[in-house]
């Protein structure tokens, strides 16, 4: 019986063991990548610069890649590696502003720059996770105001024009009428005057 009480002992003990093993293991194993997206749609003006927040968290080394799509098409922005190497698209060349929590700013933003961005953070281990915000542009308000500003300017300079035209045509009036009364005293009195002469005596 002894004998056997030592084998249940062994046994405990190696379960045990092995038991710990498969729990550090389960420790040491990634867990999976989050990411957490505060802001899911941001409106914009023309050239403004813009920021796509983002926060993710993984136990390993994660690659983050960041995706436009728009009515032109899909582009691919940026993808970058933590703490290892960044690939900036042309198109955004001197655009792009990578931070290491994941967000990207993009400079001087125009209305092409509306549409989705997609972000991809993909883990070392192969697990991913993907989250999306909605940009949307819209044309500068004053460039609006500046056009109202100058057809009131061009209004006003015709209107100004226009009631110059008017005092020209009412002081040309008011000459025109004054010599025609002139001439009309004028013929008055040599009437006047050849009536006299003329004038039979009784």
């Amino acid at each position: 019986m002894r004998p056997l009480r030592g084998c249940r002992g062994r046994g405990v003990v190696v379960g045990t063991v092995t038991l710990c093993l498969a729990a550090g293991w389960a420790l040491q194993t990634p867990g999976g990548v989050s990411l957490v997206v505060p802001q899911a749609n941001i409106n914009a003006t023309v050239a403004q610069n813009i920021l796509l927040s983002v926060e993710y968290s993984c136990r390993g080394v994660a690659t983050i890649e960041w995706k436009h799509v728009s009515s032109w098409g899909t582009t691919k922005i940026v993808e970058w590696k933590s703490g290892n190497y960044v690939n900036i698209s042309t198109v955004y060349k001197d655009r792009v502003t990578t931070f290491e929590n994941g967000s990207i700013q993009l400079l001087n933003v125009g209305m092409r720059d509306a549409g989705y961005y997609f972000i991809t953070v993909t883990e070392e281990y192969g697990t991913n996770t993907y989250g999306t915000i909605i940009v949307n542009v819209y044309e500068i308000i004053y460039e609006d105001l500046h056009f109202v500003a100058v057809l009131f300017s061009f209004l006003a300079a015709v209107s100004a024009i226009l009631i110059c035209f008017m005092w020209l045509c009412n002081k040309s009036l008011h000459l025109f009428q004054k010599k025609t009364a002139h001439k009309l005293t004028g013929i008055s009195l040599r009437m006047q005057s050849r009536y006299r002469v003329f004038k039979p005596e009784f």
